[in-house]
């Protein structure tokens, strides 16, 4: 058990302090130029949580575990795919249901989706490798 919590660890870890740090920079630069009027001033902080609890537990679940075995390269790929169905989901209802939706916004954030997701993916398998050498 406390293998999977370590890999969840990794990958929650890495996922949180990356988006923080993006979400900093391109929260001024990439979103709120086109969608100043409809951003919350402060983010609301429980459906955050809620928000990367899940995906978290997405990521560990439908990338890492099912490719501790194969290698760095499977969990990976396997990550950077979730990541971009994942954020192309978002990307595109708002951009087909929102007036203000730019495709400069959904091309950026699938792309930001992609490379978060496969680090994190990543993370998560380095976290288990070390978990399951450190716990055998």
């Amino acid at each position: 058990m406390l293998k999977y919590l370590i890999t969840y660890l990794g990958a929650g870890l890495s996922i949180a302090a990356l988006d923080a740090i993006y979400l900093t920079v391109a929260g001024q630069k990439v979103y709120r130029p086109t969608l100043n009027y409809a951003l919350a001033d402060k983010p609301a902080l429980p459906a955050a949580v809620v928000f990367y609890l899940m995906y978290v537990a997405g990521v560990v679940v439908l990338a890492v575990l099912p490719n501790k075995d194969a290698g760095l390269g499977k969990t990976a790929l396997t990550g950077a795919i979730l990541g971009a169905f994942a954020y192309a989901t978002y990307d595109l209802t708002n951009q087909a249901t929102l007036k203000v939706w730019a495709t400069r916004i959904t091309l950026i954030d699938i792309c930001w989706g992609t490379i978060l997701t496969c680090v994190g993916a990543s993370a998560g398998y380095f976290a288990w490798r070390w978990a399951a050498k450190a716990f055998a």
